[in-house]
């Protein structure tokens, strides 16, 4: 069996995952999405930008003959070469494993190693912001396998992360680290023990194996489907005997609170009757998510105003660019509803809808800007920050935002899988006109029409986020005339 460092990635990912990649039915899996492919491109792009900048050389062997690129790789460190990218490094475990490793690059150092008075050091190329665990933990297991070629152990590693910035592996606390992520892999394929199916959707929603695996969810009913449900609190309800959304329902917070703290025990059980009954529940007073403040905190954010303003954003994170601001005016008095999409049709058009977006919030001074989490706000932030929009000016636009994720997080738990948008208004019958697009495929289709020039791509964002801020809306709309009939019910 070969046990490569991306399988050991997609293992300290996710157990089940690396597993299915080795004996999955292909035939179960989703297709590539659009933007896997992209973050796919823009990788290959950023270690390229990488490389360019350094003098390197990469081993000759035929396309995938592990063995043959081990023995090149090999001649460029006796060689003494300065860079080498892409380099095969190969070892054989006890157990009869292939260990394969191709860090992005082997950097010559000053030291004693089997080849003379110089030593490698191992450096990965990642596209992420942050040095990730399981970053390093490749990171380290290069250098394990490095170890074993030139006879020492480096004491550091590194990773090259987006932006260029470059952070120091510490191997003598990251090996030890690998080494039991790696033991626990092995025995996991050795054994063909398929892990369990847990959905954590961050995570997994683009794998390309997440349908059969929510399928399986949906069918056991897994808790991993209930918000609130991380891999931690899982065991620890297991721990407790609690395997079932329905017996979480019934469960008691004195039964929880051992392992599982009050409040969130509390949210958790509340959550499980929810789905079990299929029915909103308000959040009684002083019961709020773990980051959001104390529910009713502002009685008045969610009052029903004449002219009511929906803002939604569409961005592209590697241009650092927000080329869509989106508004939806709710004018009561003359019954209409009007959406102006604000589209930066090139990079460099962000400074005008800017302008655009301010003028037009300023014709209505008294209307609530509703949106739908942080994003928004933290973008107008950021906007006002670049283009030099004065104080006296953003204050007054930031006290009018009211973020209906909040409002919802502070006052009802509902029978959803998520709070994410589409969750919520989808369990409200509200539907998107084109249901397969999503945020993240509205980057790709972005990056498409700035290189085609196809306004049929811009046609689609613009009715995604008109939706979104519908979406919002409707959400907004229904939260309202659920709290108003609450004296009615109780």
């Amino acid at each position: 069996m070969l046990l490569t460092d991306e399988l050991l990635l997609y293992y300290k990912r996710c157990r089940r995952r690396a597993f299915l990649d080795i004996y999955g039915d292909l035939s179960s899996q989703d297709p590539e999405q659009d933007f896997l492919l992209k973050l796919r491109q823009d990788s290959r792009a950023h270690q390229q930008e990488v490389l360019t900048r350094a003098n390197h050389q990469s081993p000759n062997y035929p396309r995938r003959d592990w063995e043959a690129g081990a023995k090149a790789t090999l001649e460029l460190m006796q060689q003494g070469t300065e860079r080498i990218s892409q380099g095969v490094l190969l070892m054989q475990t006890a157990e009869g494993v292939t260990l394969l490793s191709r860090p992005d690059l082997l950097v010559k150092q000053p030291g004693q190693s089997n080849f003379g008075d110089w030593m490698y050091v191992p450096t990965n190329i990642k596209l992420g912001r942050r040095p990730k665990a399981e970053y390093q933990i490749v990171t380290a297991f290069s250098a394990q396998l490095l170890a074993a070629v030139q006879g020492v152990l480096p004491s550091t590693a590194w990773l090259i992360l987006r932006r260029q910035d470059s952070y120091a592996v510490t191997l003598e606390r990251w090996v030890p680290l690998m080494q039991e992520v790696l033991a626990e892999c092995i025995e996991t394929l050795l054994l063909h023990q398929e892990p369990e199916v847990f959905i954590s959707r961050q995570k997994c929603s683009l794998c390309r194996w997440y349908s059969s695996c929510y399928a399986i969810a949906q069918s056991q009913q897994h808790l991993s489907l209930l918000p609130g449900v991380t891999p931690t609190r899982y065991r620890d309800l297991q721990a407790l005997g609690v395997t079932t959304v329905e017996s979480l329902a019934t469960a008691t917070i004195s039964t929880l609170e051992p392992a599982i703290r009050s409040e969130v025990a509390s949210a958790l059980v509340q959550q499980a009757q929810s789905t079990v009954q299929n029915r909103p529940i308000l959040r009684p007073r002083g019961f709020a998510d773990e980051k959001t403040p104390s529910p009713f905190t502002a009685p008045n954010a969610l009052s029903t105003a004449s002219v009511e303003l929906y803002f939604d954003i569409e961005a592209e994170p590697e241009l650092q660019l927000d080329y869509l601001l989106g508004i939806l005016i709710i004018d009561r008095a003359t019954h209409t509803q009007t959406f102006h999409p604000l589209l930066a049709e090139h990079p460099g058009n962000e400074a005008s809808i800017w302008e655009q977006f301010l003028d037009l919030v300023s014709l209505y001074p008294n209307a609530p800007i509703f949106h739908f989490s942080d994003y928004e706000a933290e973008t107008v932030k950021r906007l006002a920050k670049l283009y030099n929009t004065p104080p006296w000016q953003l204050k007054p636009l930031l006290s009018r935002f009211v973020d209906v994720h909040q409002q919802v997080m502070n006052t009802v738990t509902l029978p959803v899988e998520s709070y994410s948008l589409k969750h919520l208004a989808r369990w409200l019958g509200f539907e998107w006109r084109d249901p397969g697009i999503t945020g993240s495929q509205c980057v790709c289709l972005y990056d498409q029409w700035l290189k085609t020039g196809d306004r049929s791509l811009l046609d689609v964002i613009l009715r995604y986020n008109e939706d979104d801020c519908r979406a919002t809306y409707h959400l907004k709309s229904w939260l309202v005339d659920f709290l108003q009939d609450i004296p009615h019910a109780l």
